[in-house]
């Protein structure tokens, strides 16, 4: 079993060095469909992402490229939200013991989103660029970027997903960066994000550490061998097949 998470990590690393499409949205489900409990396979991931989102702020802040404002802002409003999700689910499965129910469907509907999501940002990017929106100053967009924190901090809290591929598609449309900080901003505030609901599932036992450990022996190595190869095969044709297998992993858990 060990060796075969090391080689999932391994081939799921070396998708998201390739494509740059969110680890999360492919691990959370594999692991589902593996027969792992979905309360399990989001603490997990959870905590495995803020891991490897710790080492991507660290690069992203010696190279200055944070909006440490627009991730404060995303981070008032993102992290109390997922806390709540993660506290409901537990609520949830205290008194109702369906919890992992509510996940596995959760799940199946937020992929489609993130497969959506992935599809727009992949074809329609110039289309979203330079807005009336985009040309308001940051403080004046203060509450909608709180808010848009809070209802995709939720997302994030109860299915895992999102941390990346919805935020950056927000900041995408509402906020003029250059792709670089809008990359690493992202991260920076996916690593806030997925600590505190990586933490509060560990806390309530939702985290399989020798999981966690396996899938990291393959990804890391795996990130890196898929971002050595990036460079030179197609992107926009490699994120529409991942896309599509997000969808179809979606629409099989629903």
């Amino acid at each position: 079993m060990s060796i075969g998470i090391i080689v999932m990590g391994l081939l799921i690393g070396f998708m998201v060095g390739l494509t740059g499409v969110g680890g999360a949205a492919l691990l959370t489900p594999i692991l589902i469909l593996l027969g792992i409990s979905p309360s399990i396979a989001v603490g997990t991931d959870l905590f495995y992402n803020s891991i490897t989102k710790l080492f991507g702020s660290i690069q992203h802040w010696r190279q200055k490229t944070i909006d440490f404002r627009l991730v404060k802002y995303l981070a008032i409003g993102s992290i109390p939200s997922a806390l709540i999700a993660v506290g409901m689910l537990h609520l949830f499965d205290s008194f109702f013991h369906n919890q992992e129910q509510i996940i596995k469907h959760a799940l199946g509907y937020v992929l489609i989103l993130v497969a959506i999501a992935t599809l727009v940002k992949t074809f329609m990017k110039k289309r979203l660029e330079w807005n009336r929106l985009q040309l308001k100053p940051l403080h004046e967009k203060k509450a909608l970027t709180i808010m848009i924190g809070a209802i995709l901090g939720f997302i994030v809290g109860l299915t895992s997903i999102g941390s990346g591929s919805l935020f950056a598609l927000a900041m995408l449309y509402l906020y003029r960066m250059s792709p670089s900080q809008l990359v690493g901003t992202d991260i920076a505030h996916a690593f806030l994000l997925v600590t505190a609901a990586g933490l509060m599932h560990a806390g309530i036992g939702n985290v399989d550490y020798l999981l966690m450990m396996n899938l990291l022996m393959g990804s890391i190595p795996g990130v890196l061998i898929g971002s050595t190869f990036s460079s030179k095969l197609p992107a926009k044709p490699l994120r529409a097949v991942m896309a599509i297998m997000i969808l179809f992993s979606g629409l099989k858990l629903i």
